[in-house]
This record gives structure tokens, C-alpha cells and sequence, in this order.
């Protein structure tokens, strides 16, 4: 694609720093807007420069408050289409409303098409997004996804660090194939390759979840519990008590989306969990900033290479494993 404006990356209010440090591994300045809200709560922006034939790249997950930074992408999507930008790429690194992706029971709306369906109207061309919780999302949209994974980061951060005799645990049968992808790259601090164990999980309602039977062997080993997010903190909590019980000598937990909300900060500080290791794909807030056990990894540079693979047209695929 040929554009006269060039790469220009604006951000919501969602995660500002995460867009900053995107624009620092790309050596361009963020890009000038003003957002403000009025004082009835309505979203108020305005782009404060020339955008006209520019490839705009809008970072805004869609974390909570879900609704409000939603709007701000919907906002700001249209700003830029009615301002004659070339192409908007929506860099949503965390998708909300992701769980909503089927009719599973009577009577239900599936929230994750009709938001795909509002960034499209409002004036997205092109989707990046990451570790969505289910990866049919992508044929929710009718314009091109590019679906990147922090599994290069969270992988590298093991090989870097490695726990010894390691289990890679999925905390469902859903996670199963994330989990053998990183057992399939991982290795215990002894050098032998990481094993496999799942746990059956039984969900009765949304948000609380109740671990039935632990498959596989994890007596005196140290477990790495494997998700794409961690929300209320149950599942990760229970997951953790099982593993424990079934005679595991250390539990380590990894996923991308520490969205942690409710009491969540308050059950993993309780819980048998030795460290966690997210990503800043949503910002922590003050809770969970005050967790010991809690590192952060940056996707930045992950975003960036793709960002700038987007923008010359070159291949983003090899960003994908």
C-alpha cells in the first residue's frame, strides 16, 4: 500500500502507555489527539493533526469498563474515516466481549459479532488483535484480522527462567491445545521436555467454575497453568488448589489478559500460586499492581513488528506462532 502520510499511531485512553512504548520500538511520535469527556460521561475527541492519506494505527483494548472504551474505539474510528485517512487499523490488544461468542443457551445474544460488526461500521479496515478467547472470533468480522499470540513472549520468558520438573497444565479442556503448544516448546531447568496435564473443569454459571478430576501425573512437580485470561480469579485459584492436592510441589501461572476483577487480587493473594506472568496488554490497576507474586510482560515490540509488517504489506505470519 502506498500512503502519502505515512505510519501514525493514536490511543484511546484504554492503555496509553502500551501505545507509547509501540511508538517508541517504531521511532514515530504518538500520534496528537485531544480526548476528554463532557460532564454528562459522553466521549469527546478530536484529531490534532493532518491524518489525510495516512495509515492510522488506533491502540485500544476494549478492557474494562468494557462499555466506555469501546465507545472511545468507535469514537475515534469514525474520526479518522471522516477525516480521509488512507487505511485505520484497529490495535485492539484485548477483545471484550469475547466470551459472548455463541448461543449456548436459549434466548442469548452473541455480543462478540455485533461489537465486530460496530468497529467495522464505524470505519476500521483491518483488525489486530491478541489471544482472543475464541479464535472463531476472527470470522465474526468481515474485514482482515491479523490474530497475534503472546506465547513467543510467555515461552521465551521459560526458556529464560525454566522451572524444573515442568507440567504445562491446561485449567480446561478448551485450553488443551494452547497448553501442548508451549509443553511442545518448553523444557524443565534439567533440560527434559515439559509434560502435559489438563484438568476437567464443570462450570455452572458464568464466572464460577468447579474443578472436577486433574488428568495427568503431577506429583512433586512444578506445574505451569496456562490460560488466554484471568478474570474473577476462581478458575485460577481452584485450578491451583487441585493441582496441590494431587501432590504438585510448585504451581506457576501464565496468561495474557490480567483482567482481574471483583475480588480476584484478594483470591490469588490467598492462593497456592507461586508467581503469575501476564502481559500489558490491559494495565493493571491498583490491586493488582500491590500482588508480589505478579510479573508483567511487554507485547510492545510484538505489536510493533507487526504494525510496521501491516504497513509495508510484508508478511505477518511469521508473528503468529
Amino acid at each position: 500500500m502506498s500512503t502519502t502520510g505515512g505510519i501514525k499511531v493514536f490511543s484511546g485512553t484504554a492503555n496509553r502507555p502500551l501505545a507509547e512504548e509501540i511508538c517508541h520500538y517504531l521511532s514515530c511520535d504518538p500520534g496528537r489527539a485531544y480526548t476528554e469527556r463532557f460532564s454528562d460521561g459522553e466521549f469527546n475527541f478530536q484529531i490534532d493533526e493532518n491524518v489525510r492519506g495516512g495509515d492510522i494505527f488506533i491502540v485500544q483494548p476494549t478492557c474494562p469498563p468494557t462499555d466506555s472504551h469501546l465507545m472511545e474505539l468507535l469514537v475515534m474510528l469514525d474520526a479518522f474515516r471522516r477525516s480521509s485517512a488512507e487505511r485505520v487499523t484497529a490495535v485492539i490488544p484485548y477483545y471484550g466481549y469475547a466470551r459472548s461468542d455463541k448461543k449456548d443457551r436459549p434466548r442469548v445474544p452473541i455480543a462478540a459479532k455485533l461489537a465486530a460488526n460496530l468497529i467495522a461500521t464505524a470505519g476500521a479496515q483491518r483488525v489486530l488483535t491478541m489471544d482472543l478467547h475464541a479464535a472463531q472470533i476472527q470470522g465474526f468480522f468481515d474485514i482482515p484480522v491479523d490474530h497475534l499470540y503472546a506465547a513467543p513472549v510467555m515461552i521465551g520468558h521459560y526458556q529464560e527462567n525454566p522451572l524444573p520438573n515442568l507440567t504445562v497444565v491446561a485449567p480446561d479442556t478448551g485450553g488443551a491445545e494452547r497448553a501442548r503448544a508451549y509443553a511442545k516448546r518448553l523444557k524443565s531447568a534439567s533440560g527434559e521436555p515439559a509434560q502435559l496435564a489438563l484438568c476437567d473443569k464443570r462450570r455452572e454459571k458464568a464466572n464460577v467454575a468447579e474443578v472436577m478430576n486433574v488428568v495427568g501425573d503431577v506429583e512433586g512437580r512444578s506445574c505451569l497453568i496456562v490460560d488466554d485470561m484471568c478474570d474473577t480469579g476462581g478458575s485460577l485459584t481452584k485450578v491451583a488448589r487441585a493441582l496441590k492436592k494431587n501432590g504438585a510441589e510448585r504451581v506457576h501461572a501464565c496468561f495474557t489478559h490480567p483482567v482481574l476483577s471483583g475480588r480476584a487480587c484478594d483470591k490469588l493473594a490467598d492462593s497456592d500460586i507461586e508467581q503469575m506472568v501476564v502481559t500489558n496488554t490491559i494495565p493493571l490497576h491498583d490491586g493488582a499492581c500491590e500482588l508480589e507474586n505478579i510479573m508483567v510482560l511487554s507485547i510492545a515490540p510484538l505489536l510493533a513488528k507487526a504494525i510496521k509488517s501491516i504497513h509495508e504489506e510484508t508478511s505477518v505470519s511469521s508473528l503468529f506462532v
